[in-house]
């Protein structure tokens, strides 16, 4: 990890991993209720594990500086009996992960039993213009990079930044 990513990782921002629902009640319990009004930092992890953290965590910093196959925020809600998920994204300008990450985070999230909705609730799509080569997100389909005037591809091109 690089001395500036290093520097992202304090101790309350790395995430905690979450391997079961019992894990997850225990985690989400002792975060405050003004915690639990807004979304957390979220990582799956290339294991599949989702390791969770203060909204305001640099996801690298969640995920200790490792690769991982989805990242975003996340909302949680208590339904009758068990825990579910009420909002989700792939909002990372650090790992701009691909909207197809889906998967990666369904996966985690049933492995530790929590309800789920279908997809991310809140997509973005990112993309690495091919001229100036700085990373950018798609509005409206409009694949232009706003600050030189490039074309954006269509199909996902940005590396993984860790």
């Amino acid at each position: 990890m690089s001395e500036e990513l290093k520097a992202v990782v304090r101790p309350d921002s790395v995430g905690s991993p979450i391997s079961s629902a019992a894990e997850f009640s225990d985690w989400i319990t002792e975060r405050s209720a003004a915690e639990r009004a807004e979304p957390f930092t979220f990582v799956a992890g290339t294991g599949g594990v989702l390791q969770l953290a203060p909204r305001r965590s640099e996801h690298v910093a969640c995920a200790s500086g490792a690769m991982v196959l989805s990242v975003g925020e996340i909302g949680f809600v208590r339904e009758a009996d068990r825990w579910a998920v009420t909002e989700v994204s792939n909002q990372s300008t650090r790992y701009c992960p691909d909207v197809t990450s889906w998967p990666e985070v369904a996966r985690a999230l049933a492995d530790v039993g929590l309800g789920r909705p279908s997809g991310f609730t809140h997509e973005v799509v990112f993309r690495r213009c091919p001229d100036c080569q700085e990373h950018d997100i798609v509005r409206e389909d409009d694949f232009v990079r706003v600050f030189c005037g490039s074309e954006l591809p269509e199909a996902w091109n940005v590396e993984p930044a860790v």
